[in-house]
């Protein structure tokens, strides 16, 4: 076991449960992550550290404490269940060095993960990533840690409601007064997941209609991914109890999905490009946009209009953060639902964003429905369709072979394709839209993803693209 490699993926070490997720492969994260917080950050280093609401997450997490302690660092631990941002932000505003979160994000319920966040707010940059690989590699057995309560009792672990803290936040942050006196009724579906209970204690549970908000560590089987298929029980619950809106979470609370008040899903495109219109012409703020590569391209006519400078990046918020960091963005966001904004932290916040969004209901006076018409009244319909479709290692690898052979594939959905990027995946611009095939870092995925003017044409180019790759 201790001989196979550990890999992070986009957005953390994610891995099977009793597989490759085990207690003495967390032994080897950890302590590597020790080692690596020891040579960047001192002879004292000092995280933070949370857990979802997964199978076994508590019981990792604790372990996980234990084994930095033990190495020498400090670990401030989430009293109870919290979510990915939470996180991010403590880590920030009480000058820790790193932050840790146990949590397998939204990838299916056999899995769980480990997140590493920087002393900014923002996920670890590829290069801490890859200094922490390095040290996995160079992993020595170590002796086995106290236990949970002889470290606390000593003081090199300590307990914190950092979940109540974030909520407090948020009160502060977000004009929460406007929501709940406009008399908004909302819908919350947190997917079991840990954004649970957050937006009913700040609206008041008398404007929240909850949806699987109790813990549930096997998700009813479900990926807690805020994705259109996965939410029509909460657009049937938005239509029934007359909502104005559905916010869903995943599962560590960092990527948002809605729909508006007939149903209808609104994806992350388009929540983005109407929190830059917000932002920009309501609360006067101005700033660079960046997105990634699978990311609508409604955002570079908006740039255009507004004259702003727009970014394009690889798939993964841990390329967002960083510019977040060093440079002035007014949004930034990628096609899974994980958006941030200017004035909160250089990371995606599915609980702050479902928010804002309602806030943003309240002060231009309008559903969620018309404000979508607008923009595309403005800028032109854009519509998007994405499928993962679930193959073979030894398939994907075939497929990329043969798409970087023959640079990409020659037409999509009768038309021919005039342009083949490879930022990150492969992406065929046509007249009529894109297309982009992407593996996926965790799983045997091919996602597909595409946008066109209408839903209809957009599946249309996904459908022409699998049937050709046959895969």
């Amino acid at each position: 076991m201790t001989n196979k490699p550990i890999k992070f993926g986009t957005d953390g070490w994610r891995a099977v449960i009793a597989d490759q997720y085990t207690f003495e492969n967390l032994d080897r994260v950890s302590r590597a992550t020790a080692v690596w917080l020891h040579k960047t950050a001192g002879p004292a280093p000092r995280v933070v550290l949370g857990h979802d609401t997964r199978f076994l997450s508590r019981a990792f997490a604790e372990y996980a404490a234990r084994v930095l302690a033990i190495e020498g660092v400090h670990v401030r631990f989430a009293e109870t269940f919290t979510t990915t941002p939470s996180v991010s932000w403590g880590t920030k505003a009480f000058g820790r060095d790193a932050g840790v979160v146990i949590t397998a994000s939204h990838n299916p319920p056999e899995y769980n993960g480990f997140k590493i966040k920087s002393s900014d707010g923002g996920p670890a940059s590829p290069e801490m990533i890859a200094a922490v690989e390095q040290e996995i590699k160079l992993y020595r057995e170590g002796p086995p840690p106290p236990s949970f309560e002889a470290l606390l009792a000593a003081g090199r672990i300590e307990t914190w409601d950092l979940a109540g803290d974030y909520r407090r936040l948020l009160a502060a942050q977000l004009d929460i007064e406007a929501i709940r006196t406009a008399g908004l009724k909302v819908a919350h579906d947190a997917m079991y997941g840990s954004g649970q209970g957050i937006v009913s204690q700040l609206l008041g549970h008398e404007n929240v209609v909850e949806l699987h908000c109790d813990e549930n560590p096997g998700f009813a089987g479900q990926p807690p991914e805020p994705i259109e298929r996965n939410l029509a029980e909460l657009a049937e619950l938005v239509v029934r109890e007359g909502c104005a809106a559905g916010l869903a979470n995943d599962g560590d609370a960092d990527r948002i999905g809605m729909v508006d008040e007939t149903g209808a899903f609104v994806d992350s495109h388009r929540l983005l490009a109407l929190l830059t219109k917000y932002l920009y012409e309501e609360r006067g703020l101005r700033g660079d946009i960046v997105k990634t590569y699978s990311t609508t391209h409604l955002l570079e006519k908006m740039a255009a209009a507004y004259g702003l400078i727009l970014h394009t990046t690889p798939i993964g918020f841990k390329y967002i953060g960083p510019m977040i960091v060093e440079g002035d963005v007014l949004v930034g966001g990628e096609e899974s639902g994980g958006i941030a904004v200017k004035g909160h932290i250089p990371e995606r916040d599915g609980v702050y964003i479902g928010l804002l969004v309602l806030e943003m209901m309240v002060k231009r006076g309008k559903p969620l429905s018309a404000l979508v018409q607008e923009l595309f009244d403005e800028f032109g319909p854009h519509a998007y369709y994405r499928v993962d479709q679930h193959t073979t290692n030894e398939k994907k690898a075939a497929l990329l072979k043969r798409l970087k052979e023959e640079g990409g594939l020659r037409q999509i959905g009768g038309h021919a394709v005039t342009e083949v990027g490879t930022l990150d995946g492969y992406k065929h611009v046509t007249a009529h839209g894109w297309l982009l095939v992407r593996p996926s870092g965790t799983e045997p995925v091919l996602r597909i993803y595409a946008e066109a003017e209408s839903p209809e044409a957009a599946k249309a180019l996904v459908e022409d693209a699998v049937r050709q790759m046959n895969v």
